[in-house]
């Protein structure tokens, strides 16, 4: 049974999830054991289906790899009295974020425990509103790097006993090694323990594999501490001279204007700074870097990790033969054009790929790229701007002004549609999976 059979559809819950803690049973409520008792089908990971043996009369079904496929097998189950397992709350980092977008949330019971954020809270007194919470569970350690700032409290989720020391050594790598970092294991169960360290002086050994890193950031002199604000020092970034610079990327990336949810294509991405403070701006945010350069290519992704958005998809590649590769991926909310852009059809597949109501920002520092954009703007209208910086500099045993090269920019948004006034195609969900199932 565990591999699959159609049933009939419903509007009536057939599918409880029970969030389990480790205390197991005990710290189930009526409703969630007579649930598990009266399921003909229990999915679940192989540590949740021990701890509710006890009440399970139907078939147990541990979850089987690929996931996606589990997923297939319990959506096939439509009508019959099924409970899948979950980890705390599952909603929250868990497999009910999964299910509910394969099934109605009318044919869904849900039945939470305090996830491992809110156990880990009332253990040391945080307040969760004010908490960086942060699934760590099978995603880079990486993510954790924009949140490093002096003072903010992190709960971070790791995947296995190696995480926290994996956690304590990136605190000590980006000069945050003077944090404190308590870790809480297998909270709620018999094998509950936390203890409390210093990034620097961490020595634990034997961690449990179920573990919740809470961090309170101190930060050294020469942490890398990644500001809230648009356009990062550029020093911060690994590149070989081809980078926005950080006053031109801050007023690129106000005419970018990200917005919830949406795709940018950096097209002759450099250094990748741009389409890395996209990303920064909101977690929901994602882009494609293009860089024909193979060895930018490599250092956009080191970039990347560095800044905490290991997550940014980097294609080395020219345009327009480059985004041949992206017919998979959503259409651009929003386009940049850097390097490049002088370069024959590159302008023609930006315009072509954007969507409808979407913006394209481009930059030049070149007469050829100029001229491009200044025959955009006719054809197309938008906006061009100017833009001018100088930098005080030393002149003999003096101070004078030193001009960077002028940027042109032009900035348009593709026209909607009178019949519809939009048509984005609908984006797909977030990734916000990481709390073991």
């Amino acid at each position: 049974m565990c591999d699959g059979e159609n049933a009939s559809l419903t509007t009536q819950p057939w599918l409880t999830i029970v969030g389990l803690g480790e205390d197991g049973l005990a710290g189930l409520g009526e409703e969630a054991k007579q649930a598990i008792a009266g399921a003909r089908l229990v999915f679940g990971g192989t540590r949740h289906l021990a701890l509710a043996a006890p009440l399970i009369t139907g078939e147990s079904c541990p979850w089987s790899s690929p996931f996606e496929t589990a997923i297939d097998v319990v959506v096939a189950m439509a009508g019959m009295p099924v409970v899948v397992l979950a980890s705390g709350d599952p909603f929250f980092f868990g497999v009910g974020v999964t299910l509910s977008r394969r099934i109605d949330p009318a044919q869904m019971r849900v039945l939470p425990a305090p996830s491992a954020f809110s156990l880990a809270a009332a253990r040391l007194g945080w307040a969760l509103q004010d908490t960086v919470c942060l699934s760590l569970h099978g995603r880079p350690l990486d993510l954790i790097r924009p949140h490093l700032h002096a003072g903010t409290r992190i709960l971070a989720l790791t995947s296995d006993g190696d995480g926290p020391a994996a956690v304590a050594e990136l605190l000590r790598n980006t000069g945050f090694g003077a944090s404190a970092l308590t870790v809480l294991e297998a909270m709620g169960g018999p094998q509950e323990r936390v203890s409390l360290h210093t990034a620097d002086g961490f020595d634990l050994v034997d961690c449990h594999s179920l573990n919740v890193c809470a961090i309170a950031v101190v930060a050294g002199r020469q942490a890398r501490v990644l500001a809230l604000s648009p356009g990062l020092a550029d020093d911060l970034f690994e590149h070989d001279g081809q980078i926005t610079k950080r006053e031109v990327r801050a007023l690129t990336l106000s005419a970018l204007s990200p917005r919830r949810g949406e795709w940018l294509w950096d097209i002759g991405a450099g250094a990748g700074s741009i389409a890395i403070e996209w990303m920064l701006a909101d977690p929901s945010l994602r882009a494609v870097a293009i860089e024909a350069q193979p060895e930018r290519a490599e250092r956009i992704g080191r970039n990347a990790r560095a800044f905490g958005v290991p997550d940014l998809r980097v294609v080395a590649g020219s345009v327009p033969q480059a985004l041949a590769g992206l017919s998979e991926a959503p259409r651009p909310d929003a386009i940049f054009v850097g390097g490049g852009g002088s370069e024959p059809g590159v302008m023609d597949a930006a315009l072509a790929a954007l969507r409808p109501g979407g913006r394209l920002v481009a930059n030049a520092v070149t007469t050829e790229m100029e001229a491009v954009l200044l025959a955009a703007h006719a054809a197309h209208g938008g906006s061009l701007t100017r833009i001018d910086v100088a930098r005080a500099s030393p002149v003999g045993t003096m101070t004078g002004w030193r001009p960077a090269m002028p940027v042109t920019q032009w900035s348009w948004t593709r026209p909607l549609p009178d019949d519809t006034g939009d048509d984005a195609q609908e984006r797909p969900q977030e990734n916000t999976q990481g709390e073991p199932v």
